[in-house]
């Protein structure tokens, strides 16, 4: 069906546009078999690289993946030169009107804006006014949103000035594209967006306050659960600047440092993807938890350049549209080059007056930004919803704004095998560049999530596309990657890690091993549960069983109250703790968990490392959904639990062979080691505290569990013996699941951490606490460890007593000196060794 409107790609009789020809043509000469294998490949490198956006209210949230179009949006050279000089005709005037408002608010006093638009306005930051910047440059990223009218003209719907998001996925989408169609890309000589990226570190750098040559920049993300984060990880690792949130900061003598683990860092240049009242809970907004305290002052006294600068979101309200025709005259003595969308602000009589008598030709807005008000087509609303809302526009003119319906264009997009026209709207972007800006050549374009749908949000299920400008002559093939031969100063230092990357970087390798653990120990229960025929038959099951609710941390399970029955029954406590999301400890909870935490911290492992945690995201959490009304089988889950164990270890191999071995590494190490001691403290526990009238069957399925039983069959032929068993997997550092390896590993890293005094220095908490954990193992006497008194082996309990105490209290140390500062692990406090419950 025809849509109205302005189609970007063939005219009105149905040919393609000129500059749209040749990519037909380029595309035409591909296999439609080929272009299907092709964009299959190119969904799975969006899915393996782990591109998201966090969709609020989606039930995938933050792991939504990115949705990419495989047509781009083509521009021609001509038609994008007209839009860079509108914008920058614009950036321009956008500048100027920041420093009035900030300064001598002189467009107040001349008339030429109400007072009550600008002091209504939430994105007016009193606390900024009078902050002189070097230049008046207040933006250094600004974005403008598109659309295309029906006659072709392109009008500016919307401004994103004080934390513009997007520029990532639009170069997300141009590496994706441009491997899908490299003929098509090349033979439209698609000019390249790393200039724009390179013009955009050039603007960064310029603004540093001291250090201009090599100033430190970082990159303030409002966190994970952000719906564009991983946008932020992207661009840090890009452009090179460090990621943090704003509990890595801290505000000393109005100087802003970077809390890393050696100490603090200066830190010369905030890029920032906070919205402005978040930035200071101090002078801005008390209950921001994003924020760096004292931030506000750090910019007064000019030690610190924020980027962009705070209060640039005034310049976002919807109602100081309706006044940029005259702002461009009173400024600059010039019209736009490119218009808004016509705009009128009901605080006005005049304006009240039409819009009231057009409502039906208008969409209606808040005046203000306000999370959460989408706008309004009022011809759609119900009688008394629309009688409503017409009461509360007369109650309350200056909240409301008034746009003009604008029939957006419409770009082909791919809908399985068929092509559909969608409404959809360009963003573009602008860096400062010296005295002027540089406009990004190209964008995010980004397209409906139906035909019909008049709204284009990705937050409302729409998708993307690449926006390729052609070049009328020679394409660029500037990188910002260094061309081979490049000379560097060499160094084998890894930069220095921020107390959060490393706090995340340990409780990666904790819940990574714990998940580790969980699995081998649940295939074990379930591959004797898979062959029993009663519980009789497998004496060593009650063992295990018991185990795995010590380890899961879920009583009373198999050890509590009411044991007896679900050890008569034990499928439904098994099945939970593999799937139920309830269970805190459980192999699924554990599972996202890890997910998580790994996704934080994308930007400090390898690709290769996340592929592998991204492959867990499929773990299924319901199992009917997965299995059918039945549910899974004891067959079915043994397959899932050795296909986990398979990915754990890749993840743990990647670890160790391929992660250079710095202070990240060392953290992560850490909290593996820390976590594999506990699992085997809660292995021995459970089998071996208390010695059973059969105890070679429960020697046999520990070795297992423990991943040693060829290591033991090599050196006993099969004989087991408890003295030996334990020696093996509690003595003997030449193993790799000991305790003592794990101990002596965990000393080694501990050592090597950063602490002031250097080597000379008196040993730290974490120290003692790491030596205290392995003179006790070393110290100790196989003989001993085996002996039975009456009921149980003493001298066993002792030292898994000795140890479950001393671990914890080691994470706590770690933590109190070098992650959070302030408080102990609250994670840990859920998951210590408890008491032993005796059968």
């Amino acid at each position: 069906m025809p849509q109205a409107g302005f189609d970007e790609s063939v005219d009105r009789l149905g040919v393609p546009r000129a500059h749209w020809q040749t990519f037909f043509h380029t595309l035409e000469e591909l296999e439609p078999e080929e272009l299907t294998r092709r964009w299959s490949d190119a969904k799975h490198l969006i899915r393996e690289n782990g591109v998201t956006y966090n969709v609020y209210g989606d039930p995938r949230g933050t792991s939504r993946p990115w949705q990419l179009d495989p047509l781009p949006l083509l521009i021609s050279s001509d038609e994008a030169a007209f839009i860079d000089r509108g914008l920058i005709q614009r950036a321009r005037l956008l500048e100027l009107l920041m420093a009035d408002l900030y300064g001598p608010q002189r467009t107040l006093k001349d008339g030429i804006i109400p007072p009550e638009l600008l002091y209504a306005n939430p994105g007016f930051l009193r606390s900024c006014h009078g902050i002189r910047l070097p230049g008046n440059r207040y933006l250094q990223l600004y974005a403008a949103n598109l659309g295309r009218s029906e006659n072709g003209a392109w009008q500016v719907i919307g401004d994103r000035a004080q934390a513009p998001s997007g520029a990532g996925y639009a170069l997300e989408n141009r590496i994706v594209l441009s491997r899908t169609l490299p003929e098509a890309f090349r033979d439209c000589r698609v000019q390249r967006l790393a200039l724009f990226f390179r013009a955009f570190r050039d603007a960064l750098r310029a603004i540093a306050p001291r250090n201009r040559d090599n100033p430190r920049i970082v990159l303030l993300t409002p966190g994970p659960f952000n719906e564009t984060y991983f946008e932020h990880a992207y661009l840090a690792r890009y452009l090179g600047y460090t990621l943090v949130e704003g509990g890595d900061l801290t505000v000393r003598d109005n100087r802003v440092f970077l809390k890393v683990l050696g100490g603090l860092q200066p830190v010369d240049v905030i890029f920032r993807r906070l919205d402005d009242d978040f930035c200071d809970p101090l002078e801005l907004r008390p209950d921001s938890f994003l924020g760096v305290p004292g931030l506000v002052q750090a910019v007064r006294s000019g030690n610190v350049a924020v980027a962009n600068a705070l209060g640039t979101g005034v310049l976002e309200a919807p109602a100081l549209m309706a006044y940029l025709p005259q702002l461009f005259r009173y400024f600059l003595g010039q019209d736009a080059q490119i218009g808004s969308v016509r705009t009128w602000w009901c605080g006005e009589p005049t304006a009240l007056a039409y819009v009231l008598s057009h409502l039906d030709d208008v969409i209606l807005k808040p005046a203000f930004p306000s999370v959460g008000a989408d706008p309004v087509c009022i011809d759609e609303l119900p009688g008394e919803k629309r009688a409503a809302l017409i009461d509360r526009i007369r109650a309350h003119p200056r909240d409301y704004v008034a746009q003009e319906r604008l029939t957006l264009s419409t770009a082909p997009v791919m809908v399985g095998d068929a092509v559909e026209p969608r409404k959809m709207v360009l963003r573009t972007y602008l860096t400062a560049d010296r005295d002027s800006f540089t406009v990004m050549p190209g964008g995010l374009t980004r397209v409906g999530s139906t035909p019909d749908s008049l709204v284009v949000s990705m937050q409302r299920g729409g998708g993307s596309k690449d926006t390729w400008v052609l070049s009328a002559g020679s394409v660029s093939t500037f990188s910002l990657l260094p061309p081979s031969g490049f000379r560097v100063e060499l160094t084998r230092a890894g930069g220095d890690l921020p107390s959060r990357a490393a706090d995340n970087l340990f409780w990666l390798g904790r819940y990574a091993e714990r998940a580790e653990g969980t699995t081998r120990l649940l295939r074990d229960v379930v591959g004797r549960l898979a062959e029993r025929s009663a519980l009789t038959d497998v004496p060593e099951l009650p063992a295990l069983l018991r185990t795995l609710t010590l380890h899961c941390d879920s009583p009373p399970g198999f050890i509590g109250e009411g044991a007896e029955a679900r050890l008569a029954d034990p499928d439904p406590e098994v099945l939970a703790l593999v799937f139920d999301l309830s269970r805190h400890a459980g192999l699924g909870s554990t599972i996202q968990k890890l997910w998580r935490v790994a996704s934080i911290v994308r930007d400090r492992i390898s690709t290769d490392m996340w592929r592998v945690v991204n492959a867990l995201s499929d773990f299924p959490t319901d199992p009917v959904a997965k299995y059918g009304e039945d549910g899974p089988t004891m067959a079915d889950v043994l397959d899932l639990l050795n296909h986990t164990v398979i990915t754990l270890a890749a993840f743990g191999g990647l670890v160790v062979e391929s992660m250079t071995r710095g202070e990240g590494w060392r953290f992560l190490d850490m909290g593996r080691k820390l976590e594999r001691s506990m699992h085997m403290i809660h292995l021995l526990r459970g089998t071996l505290l208390w010695p059973t009238p059969q105890e070679g069957p429960v020697l046999d399925a520990l070795l297992e569990v423990a991943d040693s039983s060829m290591t033991y069959r090599r050196r006993y032929m099969g004989s087991l013996n408890t003295e030996a068993v334990l020696d093996l997997l509690v003595l003997d550092e030449t193993n790799p699941r000991s305790l003592a390896s794990q101990l002596a590993a965990l000393v080694e890293d501990v050592e090597y951490l950063p602490r002031s005094g250097g080597p000379r220095a008196a040993r730290g908490r974490e120290q003692r606490y790491a030596l205290e954990a392995l003179n006790a193992v070393r110290l100790a006497e196989v003989d001993k460890l085996g002996q039975v008194w009456e009921v149980n082996r003493p001298a066993l309990r002792d030292l898994l007593d000795d140890l479950g105490a001393t671990l914890p209290a080691l994470s706590d140390a770690i933590t109190q000196q070098y992650l959070s500062h302030l408080e102990t692990s609250q994670h840990l406090a859920a998951t210590s060794p408890q008491p032993p419950l005796v059968p």
